[in-house]
Parts: structure tokens; C-alpha cells; sequence
């Protein structure tokens, strides 16, 4: 799809990232749709900036506890008519480890999607969303009380696997299959 000049879309990949991993999904997307003929910028939803100029929009935030971090809502909500109007896409970054399935069988990357998906996507009509893992450094200062919370205690350190477990090649190929969707 090209803009009415003729022209590439320009996507907004816009994010909410706490530590740093979905800023890295974000910058990620917006490199692998540049690539593909797109421009297409990364930036954080707790900048002000105008969302008007883009054509189209890739929105992501770090999931915790199964939800999105709120600056993400907030963004959807503030540009709601302006989203409804253009292509969106939706992603998350949270699960942490490797395992695809956990022990109940259930598949992880679908059991951590945010809850507040389904209300986005009805208020933007999204074209699609996807959920990433994520990364957890034990030893990166604590943003929130939660976090803050999790370091007194000794076992928290233990609680959650240490690494980074983000997937480039399926961030890789959902960029692709947006590139794709939008060049349609």
C-alpha cells in the first residue's frame, strides 16, 4: 500500500520498554522495515511527538503480570481516532526462557498475552499482534516497587530464569509479514 503521493508508507513503531529488551524488539522492526523499502521509525510512547505524519503503526510494550505497561494504552487511547483510520499492529515482550510450551501444556507466547489486547484491538481494528519473549537481567537497578519489592527478598533473584530470550528470528519474520502486508 503506498500513500496517496505515491510514496512508501512511514510506520511509527512506537514502544513502551522498562529495561530495555522491547525497545530493542522496536528497533529491531523498524531496521527489518526500512530494509524492505519502508521508512519506519522506533521511538518511546512516553515522548511527545506528533503520530499525524505516519501511515501506519507497529505498538508494543513489555508485558508484566500479564499486563502491558500503561503508556502503551494510554498512547492507543490518545491517537484512537488517528489509529482507526491507518494499519496497526500490536506486540508484547515478557515470557521469559526458552520453552514454548510450559508444564501444563499450554503454549507460553499465548498464555502472556496482555490482557489489554483484546480492548486495543477493538478500538484501532489491528491487523494483527504477536507476543515475543523477553529479557530479565537480575543485576539491572529495579524501575517500580514491584522490582524494588523483588530485590529484598533473597529467593526473588532465583525466581525468574536470567537471560535474554528474545527471538530474532521470529521478530525478523513478522516485520517481513508486515513490510509484506503493507506493500500489498
Amino acid at each position: 500500500m503506498n500513500t496517496k503521493r505515491g510514496a512508501p508508507m512511514k510506520v511509527l513503531v512506537a514502544y513502551a520498554s522498562r529495561h530495555g529488551a522491547t525497545a530493542g524488539i522496536a528497533e529491531r522492526i523498524a531496521a527489518d522495515l526500512g530494509a524492505a523499502g519502508l521508512p519506519a521509525e522506533a521511538r518511546s510512547v512516553s515522548e511527545y511527538f506528533d503520530a499525524a505524519p505516519y501511515d501506519a503503526f507497529v505498538i508494543g510494550g513489555a508485558t508484566y503480570m500479564a499486563h502491558v505497561m500503561k503508556d502503551v494504552t494510554a498512547f492507543v487511547k490518545t491517537h484512537q481516532a488517528l489509529l482507526s483510520e491507518r494499519p496497526v499492529w500490536l506486540f508484547s515482550s515478557g515470557p521469559l526462557g526458552a520453552d514454548r510450551v510450559d508444564a501444563e501444556g499450554h503454549d507460553v507466547l499465548e498464555s502472556a498475552r496482555p490482557k489489554e489486547f483484546e480492548k486495543l484491538s477493538g478500538l484501532v481494528h489491528t491487523r494483527g499482534e504477536q507476543v515475543f519473549f523477553g529479557a530479565w537481567d537480575p543485576e539491572a537497578p529495579p524501575v517500580g516497587v514491584a522490582e524494588r519489592l523483588m530485590k529484598l527478598v533473597p529467593a526473588a533473584k532465583d525466581a525468574l530464569p536470567a537471560g535474554d530470550f528474545r527471538d530474532w528470528d521470529a521478530v525478523d519474520a513478522w516485520a517481513a509479514e508486515i513490510a509484506a502486508a503493507l506493500k500489498a
